[in-house]
């Protein structure tokens, strides 16, 4: 009997990554999505291609796949739940609340058996599967309550891998970088950790989450930032800018520092891990435009993301406060793009309400702070 899994998000990271490894580990996939257009193409087609970004452009062929509407078919995806092994999520931070709902169904539907699932939230986000069970658990019944304290885990996760823009005359066709990583944090009963080759149990996921966003997504978003100010359009071109280059090592030094002391990472192993993120940035098959990696800018100054959450920890860690983050919020914080609605929204903000309010606003952070302060004036510094 052929293993079923779900996957929300038929995305590029959807397609690229997440499904790719299930459809390799035997499962036929299940793909839920909102846009119609992939969910027909998907069951059009029955299959699509993933191509390496490297020299090579090695391909693979992704079958043993089907598409549904998670907005019209609701009634069918529970169904579908309710016999998967496993479910996974990529859709954002901000769309996973969205799926609690038909979750709950399917697993009321499954609530009399004693049959495991295992619900991984694939996102750039500290505690998503924690989160995602705690919206579930308050539309179950007592009964289905009952058959997930037994049955049903909600293994945190941490993901990485870069996803360029895409330009494929088969919308279903997906670009990725050759490195990624999944990290799950080891569930209780083995029943519940499925083996699917490039996913790793670790007991502790939380440095391995850190790691991953106080890097990755940390110099990511500071090269797109500080690319856009000086008119660079791509990732490539940014990182290979000596200026640029510079306050992303900068602000890395920072994460970094804070990681090998809250982790015991060691200085030698942490210093390898930066390089390697940093190669990955100049990697010219996976460049993308600074605009694109840089928007949703409220999102990324939040008091629980990529700046703002490491910034702080650094300020309680060592008694000082981080230049180069509080720099690179700043620069987060002038990111004008009329084609982002977050972006507008900022520079809306910090027009009208002024700049002290907007901070305060957006980071969660408190006016006459030293962290606080540095931003204001890093702000205005900036050129």
């Amino acid at each position: 009997m052929t293993k079923l899994a779900v996957h929300f998000g038929a995305g590029n990271i959807g397609r690229g990554f997440i499904g790719w490894l299930l459809v390799q580990a035997g499962y036929e996939v299940i793909f839920a999505d909102v846009n119609e257009k992939i969910v027909a193409e998907i069951n059009d087609q029955g299959h699509y291609e993933v191509i390496l970004a490297n020299a090579e452009q090695d391909r693979s062929t992704v079958k043993g796949i089907k598409a549904i509407n998670s907005a019209t078919e609701t009634e069918k995806l529970a169904s579908y739940i309710s016999e998967a092994e496993i479910v996974t999520t990529a859709v954002g931070p901000t769309i996973l609340p969205h799926l609690a709902e038909v979750l709950a169904k399917g697993i009321e539907l499954r609530a009399a058996s004693n049959r495991y699932l295992t619900v991984i939230a694939c996102e750039n986000m500290i505690g998503g599967s924690e989160m995602l069970k705690s919206m579930i658990v308050l539309l179950l019944s007592t009964a289905a309550r009952s058959y997930v304290s037994g049955f049903v885990a909600f293994p945190n996760s941490a993901v990485d891998r870069i996803v360029p823009n895409q330009d494929h005359d088969n919308p279903l066709t997906v670009t990725v970088e050759p490195f990624y990583e999944w990290v799950v944090e080891e569930p209780l009963d083995e029943k519940n950790a499925p083996i699917i080759i490039g996913l790793r149990y670790v007991p502790d996921l939380t440095p391995y989450i850190e790691r991953k966003l106080f890097t990755v997504n940390t110099g990511h978003a500071v090269t797109a930032y500080f690319g856009h100010m000086r008119n660079i359009e791509s990732i490539e071109d940014a990182i290979h800018n000596e200026k640029v280059l510079f306050i992303v090592r900068s602000a890395l030094e920072e994460t970094g520092a804070l990681l090998e002391k809250k982790f015991h990472f060691s200085h030698q192993e942490h210093q390898a891990y930066i390089d390697r993120i940093i190669e990955r940035f100049k990697n010219p098959y996976v460049s993308d435009f600074v605009t694109r990696v840089g928007r949703s800018p409220i999102r990324k100054i939040g008091e629980n993301d990529r700046f703002i959450q490491p910034a702080r920890q650094f300020v309680e860690a060592f008694n000082e406060t981080p230049k180069a983050l509080a720099i690179a919020i700043a620069a987060a914080m002038k990111f004008e793009e009329p084609t982002d609605a977050e972006a507008c929204a900022l520079q809306d903000a910090i027009k009208e309400q002024g700049l002290d309010q907007a901070i305060e606003q957006y980071t969660g952070l408190k006016p006459y702070t030293k962290l606080f302060e540095k931003i204001k004036t890093s702000y205005h510094e900036l050129v």
